[in-house]
């Protein structure tokens, strides 16, 4: 007998498995699937996010910081290191470890929650009777029917047309994680996210690393005065960025890889470099899922089409995270699943894009939420500006990591925070202050009439706070 499901999730990403578990604990008998593989074969839950994504880079990131402090940092300290080496082995076991430990978690979860988990592609087979038919392709096939179904299958690396991935030579973010000894010369096309995070990892390790952008600017999603505080930061680190090229052809042979490339002023150029990471955004992944067999509509991104509720075109089919329109972040992801599993239940589940924080975790971290100042020009809207620099924060100076700033933008008119932005020392803690504040709609001077513990990076939150109406306490 066909097993009956009131929610089926497919993909458990973090959009996924957050919406299957709200789910169950609003009353569902919920099922999951999820094709994911840990290196025994077995499932892996978390998605791209714990398996190659989010989970691990952080864990490089963590590791090579600490390599990078002990070589080059330590001795302000006053303490002396001899004799270092760098175990690559046993750095990525613990990655690999760190991402196990997310997986097991969120076994545990389902468990705790009743949800069956089934281990294999889900894709649509025909609207049946008490919804949708279901086939899993696993190691046994089998046929579920789900009366509301969830689509969270996430996203794809976007290949560079003409060098496709080999995970040896030509790297995704996948193969860009499991680099077994640090390549004495490295390139990146694309200088976004993944770009600047895994090149942070190799350079600190010994790569000599060169990002080539195709864009004019640098971080153009970032507003203008924190992505130049940025740029400087890895200049000076000597991460090398050249912006406004056009790459041309790349061949990949056992000695490498070589780049052709043209820079900003028109100047034809060759890279040979040991590896390549490809980082030009991702693509969202209907590989597999049959659409087709029910009319599931997509759009010309390969998108699944839905409404501001996460509705697609056929009832009680909901799809979440990057599949669909808007920023391609996990926690949006999550934000959206428990949103739709509340939906699902007579519930009023939002998700307000206007706060949605963006993080970078390089050195220094880049944080932000809200509008950028140059998205302000362009609407013309008036607006206050005010700015702290880390140099000026005594906790900062106490960590020996003064690089940064913290920014706020406000309405001239009602000081309604508009946008906070920020690089520096673990901003990706302090940026959740300014996502609160923004969601309850304070002003600026809200923030700044708030008491924050001294000495702590936070103060420096309420001193650019401070900083919109020109009365800065410690600058």
């Amino acid at each position: 007998m066909t097993k009956q499901f009131d929610v089926v999730v497919i993909g458990g990403g973090p959009g996924g498995y957050i919406a299957a578990i709200r789910a169950a604990q609003l009353g569902f008998n919920v099922a999951c699937i999820d094709e994911w593989k840990n290196a025994k074969g077995g499932p892996a839950l978390g998605g791209t996010c714990t398996n190659v994504g989010c989970i691990p880079s952080k864990a490089l990131l963590q590791s090579s910081e600490h390599f990078e402090h002990a070589g080059h940092g330590f001795a302000d300290h006053g303490i002396k290191v001899s004799g270092l080496e760098l175990d690559i082995a046993k750095m990525l076991a613990r990655k690999d470890q760190v991402v196990k430990q997310n997986n097991d978690g969120i076994t545990y979860l389902f468990k705790k929650n009743k949800i069956t988990s089934f281990h294999g592609r889900g894709s649509f087979v025909k609207a049946a009777e008490g919804g949708y038919e279901i086939k899993v392709a696993g190691a046994a096939e089998e046929t579920i029917v789900g009366k509301h179904i969830i689509v969270a299958t996430g996203s794809n690396a976007r290949a560079l047309p003409g060098a496709a991935f080999d995970e040896e030579n030509i790297l995704s973010n996948d193969g860009a994680l499991r680099i077994g000894a640090v390549p004495k010369k490295l390139a990146l096309i694309g200088s976004g996210v993944i770009g600047l995070e895994m090149g942070s990892v190799w350079r600190r390790l010994g790569s000599e690393v060169t990002v080539l952008e195709a864009l004019p600017t640098f971080l153009g999603a970032v507003d203008e005065q924190i992505a130049k505080e940025a740029k400087k930061a890895f200049d000076k680190q000597g991460l090398k960025i050249e912006l406004g090229v056009k790459v041309g052809e790349i061949k990949s042979g056992k000695k490498g890889v070589s780049i052709a490339w043209t820079n900003a002023k028109g100047e034809a150029q060759v890279l040979d470099v040991d590896k390549l990471i490809v980082s030009i955004g991702r693509v969202p992944n209907t590989i597999g899922l049959a659409a087709d067999a029910v009319g599931l509509a997509l759009d010309e991104r390969g998108a699944i089409t839905v409404d501001g509720d996460c509705k697609t075109n056929l009832p009680n089919v909901w799809a979440i995270g990057d599949v669909v329109r808007g920023p391609m972040l996990a926690h949006k992801a999550e934000e959206e699943g428990v949103a739709v599993a509340e939906r699902i239940a007579g519930q009023h589940g939002h998700v307000n894009f206007n706060t949605i924080p963006w993080v970078i975790y390089t050195h220094p971290e880049i944080a932000w939420v809200g509008q950028t100042e140059q998205q302000l020009k362009a609407e013309g809207r008036a607006y206050k500006a005010g700015t702290f620099p880390f140099l000026a924060n005594g906790r900062a100076r106490a960590l020996g990591d003064t690089t940064g700033m913290v920014k706020f933008l406000a309405d001239a008119a009602t000081d309604e925070i508009l946008g906070v932005h920020m690089v520096g020392p673990q901003v990706s803690e302090l940026i959740s202050e300014a996502v609160v504040a923004m969601e309850f709609k304070a002003s600026a001077e809200d923030i700044a009439r708030i008491c924050h513990a001294h000495p702590s990076l936070s103060e420096a939150t309420k001193e650019a706070a401070l900083a919109v109406d020109k009365r800065t306490l410690n600058f």
